[in-house]
């Protein structure tokens, strides 16, 4: 699988006292293209037993959007997990096709059962890598 995109347009309660989207914001919207991307790719079972918990953000904010604009996401992992954790890239092009943020995510796999770290299963993660990077 490639890359996995949806757009995003910024609502009112998006909006910082400076009149772009908030910081904030956008790490929620990073972490609803993660999700989006999950529930297209896993099964009903896996969606029931697994769950993703983030452990690092690295953000990069290239630049501002404002009330009513949208925005492309985009997210891709371009490498197999390491255990139970793997890098999610994530970028947001603004209707310019320029870079607004750009991010790198680690996510965790638990077990909703019992709490605990899963190695990712092979089969799981050749789903989500992007073959094409």
């Amino acid at each position: 699988m490639a890359r996995f995109s949806l757009s995003i347009t910024a609502g009112p309660d998006d909006i910082d006292i400076l009149g772009h989207v908030n910081n904030a914001v956008w790490v929620a919207w990073i972490q609803d293209i993660a999700g989006a991307h999950w529930a297209s790719l896993a099964t009903a079972e896996e969606q029931a037993a697994l769950v993703w918990v983030v452990t690092r953000h690295e953000i990069d904010y290239r630049g501002n959007v404002r009330e009513g604009e949208t925005v492309t996401a985009e997210t891709w992992v371009p490498e197999p997990p390491r255990g139970a954790r793997f890098n999610r890239h994530v970028r947001f092009l603004g209707p310019d096709g320029k870079v607004r943020v750009e991010a790198v995510t680690t996510w965790a796999l638990i077990d909703r059962a019992s709490g605990r770290l899963l190695r990712v299963p092979a089969d799981l993660s050749a789903r989500f890598l992007d073959t094409t990077a």
